[in-house]
């Protein structure tokens, strides 16, 4: 079968919405979810260093006690990778994430300038970039959440 160039463009551009549609949010998930597990990880494991830095966090994580701020974000990045790599929840996940990025942009990378290296705010800004989509557009087609719709909820 043979197609012109305009017809095999549509179809090609086709096949790529619909591979987009499957696996284009899993990547993010799957990246974002690595990034955060490993954060977490190492809170859970480590000392919290936050009173060091409170002074530091926005307004009102800046007048949140330390062990809070400790425990929630140390809880947010075990379990909103878990939930990111299922795609359950994955707005509300990345929703929370961005608030930790934030407040770790403000509190920890900001004055650093943009350098990693420097521990600037390159990171931050790209995971904040890869969690944006998440927020608005959801898990994609590859998640529990996509199941559940198509399952009980059509």
């Amino acid at each position: 079968m043979t197609c012109n160039a305009k017809t095999c463009a549509a179809r090609g551009l086709g096949l790529l919405d619909e591979l987009g549609s499957w696996l284009g949010m899993l990547g993010l998930r799957l990246l974002l979810a690595y990034e955060f597990w490993q954060s977490g990880v190492e809170k859970f494991r480590g000392d919290n260093w936050f009173g060091e830095i409170q002074a530091q966090f926005p307004f009102p994580f800046s007048v949140v006690p330390v062990d809070v701020s400790w425990f929630l974000s140390t809880w947010t990045e075990l379990i909103g990778p878990v939930m990111l790599v299922l795609g359950l929840g994955t707005r509300f996940w990345a929703f929370s994430l961005v608030i930790l990025d934030v407040v770790a942009w403000q509190a920890v990378h900001a004055g650093l300038g943009y350098n990693v290296c420097d521990n600037g705010f390159k990171l931050p800004l790209m995971y904040l970039t890869m969690l944006i989509p998440l927020v608005l557009s959801g898990p994609g087609k590859l998640s529990l959440y996509y199941w559940i719709r198509q399952r009980y909820f059509r």
